[in-house]
């Protein structure tokens, strides 16, 4: 099954269920919803995935107010690509989720929100577990429409740089986006790479330095102030690009 197939089909997130070819996938009331907007009916083609490398196509059974029921034809497995970790800044509301869609996008394998010192001068900014529900509601629908394979971990809390460099467990290539730190473009990667992005005003010295000790090296994105956002997704990019990732599918 190829992944330009999927691109004309209507999309559906389907965590909890147990793809494979010749199931039937039963979706909740919000799935239905969407159905209803798409203006699907019973007999029409679909996109379905599971956000952990599987997606597959079937078509509509059944269709009610309260539920939404998919046979499922035929389903792919694709590969996890290079890790690539992001430790990104708690921040504006908005623009976190912005970001979590567009890294969610590209690729990133896990995804976690740090309480940098002057992130807590922020406000409204984006914490806690209703927050963090809306984002993941907004990740999954941005890997339907980008017809990713793979849906980012999120961490739960919004941990200090010390307790998030201590749930660090893979090592490979760290790196920090400082304004003083080589050129990006002329570092190397190995994998798993881990990206440190600091708050709107930057990280204070002790922040800095705590990721030094912890074997981050500090790259840049040229000489332009960019809003944590905008790093992140550039930054994000061009890992990827660099691996050269091929997402080909192996049929199950």
């Amino acid at each position: 099954m190829e992944r330009d197939r999927l691109a004309s089909l209507a999309g559906f997130f389907a965590s909890d269920a147990a793809l494979s070819s010749g199931t039937l996938v039963i979706l909740g009331e919000e799935a239905a919803h969407h159905a209803r907007v798409r203006r699907l009916e019973i007999g029409d083609a679909v996109y379905v995935a599971d956000g952990a490398g599987r997606q597959g196509h079937g078509t509509i059974v059944g269709l009610s107010k309260k539920q939404i029921e998919i046979s499922v034809a035929a389903v792919a497995e694709v590969p996890r690509p290079p890790r690539v970790h992001l430790l990104v800044p708690v921040a504006d509301r908005d623009r976190m989720l912005w970001c979590a869609e567009k890294c969610t996008e590209l690729g990133a394998t896990s995804w976690c929100a740090v309480m940098w010192q002057r992130s807590r001068s922020v406000s409204p900014r984006g914490e806690g577990d209703a927050f963090r529900q809306r984002m993941r509601a907004r990740m999954q629908s941005a890997l339907i429409q980008a017809h990713a394979p793979w849906l980012p971990e999120m961490f739960d809390g919004e941990p200090a740089v010390d307790r998030a460099i201590e749930g660090l467990t893979d090592d490979g290539t760290r790196i920090v986006l400082d304004a003083a730190g080589e050129p990006i473009g002329r570092a190397r990667f190995t994998a798993p790479v881990t990206i440190a992005v600091g708050p709107e005003g930057g990280l204070e010295p002790d922040e800095l330095q705590a990721l030094r000790d912890a074997r981050f090296r500090p790259v840049s994105l040229g000489a332009n102030v960019l809003r944590f956002e905008t790093a992140a997704v550039a930054a994000l990019a061009i890992v990827r690009s660099a691996f050269g990732t091929s997402l080909e599918t192996i049929h199950g």
